[in-house]
């Protein structure tokens, strides 16, 4: 079986098993710490043995500080009558993440220095947070606001910020190689469907699938709280990180808006040509962005000292889609067809890092008489025919121990898997041998 190959349900049964994932995290209140990460990996663990590491309180990673551990149980705002007119259990977007706990009366002026909403839409709540600065708050939707009456009002956040630990997971696959390729994504977001759970469901079944195949790369998937996560992973691992030769950050996958791929920052690694690769030559509606260090934890893994080979991988980019960060960001905004597209990149991806190597022509003078061994004229369309042919004499013309298949199928606009394929037939005729430095 190869890389690419879905076993029995099939491609298009992928995205189902995947959104149902996201269906069943979705209720659970996510930060960059706390129970609801831990909950998270307890639902994760019945797909896959993800091992959780608890880092604590106070631990300092380069210039940052493992923080306190936040918890929510409850949260609401009732007026003079006892109504909820604001209500966490609702919708765990509506607490301000990271607040601290508060009981107390205020006004409606005072409450409203605590509210945040997205006046452009007025239906949706936003997702906001304080995780460094303690203060408190509520997100409600525009509309919620202008309904609130002048009145006398309940607060209460029944929240914990104290001495606890950060929660991050990860996962490895051992392959021929102890050379890894890593999978980053982020876990601290609350009910947010494409942004954060589409990324968490993406690894969790690419983990399924690349488990049950023979692997050349090593493949290392870790599950960490945004910006923080990163870099406490980096600190504690910094003696590792010179094993990871090519790396992704996996969000926003869940959306039908093209894909887009921003590049490493060193913009020519191996992993941002393989993935310009895979899009030229899939059926994607795509565009490619240079790096730039704002957005996920692509930043972290790119900074100066450390440089990885890491891109990162989306659909509809962070910030730039009306529904991030927002309540518009549900179930209904993504769809299992979405997540499927992206799963299956992943895969090209990952077939081609793991089958670019480079090559030697056994019969370097001249071309070699093709028709002899029954490699002219094969069966199939004539089109079909004529390409396998013309990437047969690529491949035999640039196989000098100085090209790797994914430089063959730059230069000659094939797609990788043709190129590959074509290597294939000509190491089984004895005209080609794999280089081996």
């Amino acid at each position: 079986m190869t890389i690419t190959e879905i076993k029995s349900q099939g491609l298009e049964g992928i995205g189902f098993p995947m959104y149902q994932l996201i269906n069943e995290l979705y209720p659970i209140c996510r930060s960059i710490t706390g129970n609801g990460v831990r909950e998270t990996f307890r639902i994760l663990k019945k797909h896959i043995p993800v091992t959780t590491h608890e880092v604590p309180t106070g631990t300092r990673v380069f210039d940052w500080t493992v923080p306190k551990e936040w918890n929510m149980r409850d949260a609401y705002v009732k007026n003079s009558r006892g109504e909820k007119v604001i209500d966490f259990k609702k919708n765990t977007l509506h607490i301000l993440n990271y607040s601290i706990p508060v009981r107390k009366k205020v006004s409606l002026s005072e409450l409203k220095e605590h509210l945040f909403t997205i006046p452009e839409y007025p239906e949706w709540i936003p997702y906001r947070t304080t995780y460094y600065k303690e203060q408190w708050g509520f997100c409600i939707s525009h509309n919620q606001l202008i309904g609130l009456e002048e009145d006398e009002y309940e607060v209460v956040i029944d929240s914990s910020l104290e001495d606890g630990s950060l929660t991050y997971g990860e996962y490895c696959i051992r392959g021929k190689r102890t050379d890894e390729i890593l999978i980053s994504c982020h876990i601290c977001h609350p009910s947010l469907c494409n942004d954060n759970l589409s990324g968490i469901a993406l690894a969790v079944f690419l983990i399924k699938h690349l488990s049950s195949l023979s692997l050349n790369y090593s493949y290392r998937f870790l599950f960490i709280p945004g910006t923080i996560g990163s870099i406490t992973w980096l600190s504690l691992h910094e003696a590792h990180v010179s094993k990871i030769k090519h790396g992704l950050v996996a969000a926003c996958l869940g959306d039908s808006g093209k894909f887009t791929y921003k590049k490493s920052r060193r913009g020519d690694a191996e992993i941002d040509r393989v993935v310009i690769n895979a899009l030229k030559n899939s059926t994607f509606d795509y565009e490619v962005r240079d790096f730039i260090p704002y957005g996920y934890d692509e930043r972290q893994y790119c900074s100066p000292e450390f440089n990885l080979p890491v891109g990162c991988l989306m659909r509809s980019p962070y910030g730039q889609y009306p529904q991030y960060h927002t309540s518009s960001d549900n179930l209904e905004f993504i769809h299992p067809r979405y997540l499927a597209e992206s799963f299956s990149l992943f895969l090209m991806i990952f077939d081609t890092l793991e089958n670019n190597k480079a090559y030697v022509n056994q019969n370097p003078k001249c071309e070699p008489q093709l028709g002899k061994r029954g490699l002219y004229q094969m069966t199939g369309g004539q089109q079909d025919r004529k390409r396998k042919e013309l990437a047969m004499l690529w491949v035999l013309n640039l196989s000098d121990r100085n090209n790797t298949l994914l430089d063959i199928s730059e230069r000659s606009g094939l797609a990788f898997p043709v190129i590959r394929e074509a290597a294939s037939l000509l190491v089984k005729n004895n005209l080609l041998r794999e280089f081996v430095q």
